[in-house]
């Protein structure tokens, strides 16, 4: 009920702004102007809105990101574009955030493969563990190639979204009460996920109790003991204040959070030739610039959580790894079947990718 009434409350915002467009429209068209109020109101008439919605709070990766892009559009259209940010709550949950793409009430928004998986199945591939590289500069040149972007982008276009970039937010990280150091660890331990159908498998083939809950409802759930344990980057944990409910952080370099960026299909191919390639330069030009920039946000945050103290940090040994690894092979076949031929085809494509760079 409070997911829908903010939901609704978002949407009732973006009509206001809306709205409040408008008028200020038709009352600046009945009043004479000269001079400089004449030029001023020429400039203010002629600036253009987007709306820009995040997935997490302020001082975020996401946030981050969503700060340089506004700081590069408004730069490169000189004042022409004005990017409003909305952090995680403002306008609804992640799912209503993409619904909100989609109709069409929202230009841009972060969408992650945790929920978005459930309409394009293509994207679970991000939340399957140990299919990308253990390094990061292998993982950025497949992430950001045309061949991945072209093999997901029908998929956005037939939910009438647009794939805009692929972003990384870093190593997913377990907490938990107790050392999780083999899947035994993990019998019937209650793990909050999001609400993938493939995370959800990917958990219960460790034999854990998944438990998708809302992001917002995580440290009370710990609180109270509805789950005993969460996955998240180390940013998120610690600026969430997870690490306070949990004794124990767990490195195993399983799975990357991946978020993507994405922007509505028909607004998107409804701009002007010049800022669709504005956008796209952006884009490709933030791609070192986010992946240097996570790294910073963790290492930071990390260090954060060890000062505090009470919080063991816990790296898995290769062979510790190793048992999660087989573990999760069997989770591939579910996401095959969910996400077809595209799905094939972009497993294999990164699988391929992986192997062939690491072996350079």
């Amino acid at each position: 009920m409070i997911a829908n009434f903010r939901w609704l409350s978002g949407l009732m915002l973006l009509l206001a702004l809306f709205l409040t467009g408008c008028s200020d429209s038709s009352e600046q068209s009945q009043t004479s102007t000269s001079g400089a109020d004449a030029d001023a109101e020429t400039e203010e008439q002629e600036t253009t809105t987007w709306r820009f919605a995040l997935e997490e709070v302020e001082g975020s990766v996401q946030d981050a990101y969503a700060q340089e892009f506004k700081k590069r559009i408004e730069e490169q259209s000189e004042g022409a574009i004005s990017v409003e940010i909305y952090p995680y709550g403002a306008l609804g949950t992640s799912s209503q955030l993409t619904e909100l793409v989609q109709n069409g009430a929202l230009e841009l928004a972060f969408a992650s493969p945790g929920h978005l998986a459930s309409v394009i199945p293509e994207v679970g591939i991000f939340t399957l563990h140990f299919v990308l590289s253990d390094d990061n500069d292998i993982n950025k040149k497949i992430l950001s190639s045309d061949q991945v972007h072209e093999i997901l982008q029908p998929a956005y276009h037939e939910q009438n979204m647009h794939l805009l970039s692929i972003v990384p937010e870093g190593w997913m990280v377990w907490s938990a009460n107790k050392p999780l150091r083999t899947p035994a660890d993990f019998d019937n331990f209650k793990m909050r996920t999001m609400t993938s159908p493939i995370l959800t498998a990917a958990y219960e083939a460790y034999g854990a109790n998944p438990t998708p809950k809302p992001y917002s409802e995580v440290y009370s759930a710990l609180q109270l003991g509805e789950i005993d344990g969460q996955v998240n980057p180390i940013f998120a944990i610690e600026e969430m204040s997870f690490y306070e409910e949990q004794d124990y952080l767990i490195q195993a370099k399983h799975e990357q959070f991946i978020s993507t960026f994405l922007a509505g299909q028909s607004w998107f191919q409804g701009l002007p030739q010049e800022q669709q390639e504005m956008i796209t330069q952006v884009r490709n030009e933030m791609v070192d610039w986010i992946y240097q920039e996570q790294a910073e946000y963790n290492d930071e945050r990390l260090q954060i959580i060890k000062d505090a103290g009470g919080t063991e940090v816990i790296t898995l040994t290769n062979e510790e790894r190793q048992a999660f690894r087989e573990a999760s092979q069997p989770v591939r076949e579910m996401y095959l079947e969910n996400a077809g031929e595209r799905g094939q085809k972009l497993l294999d494509y990164v699988t391929t990718q992986v192997e062939e760079l690491t072996n350079e």
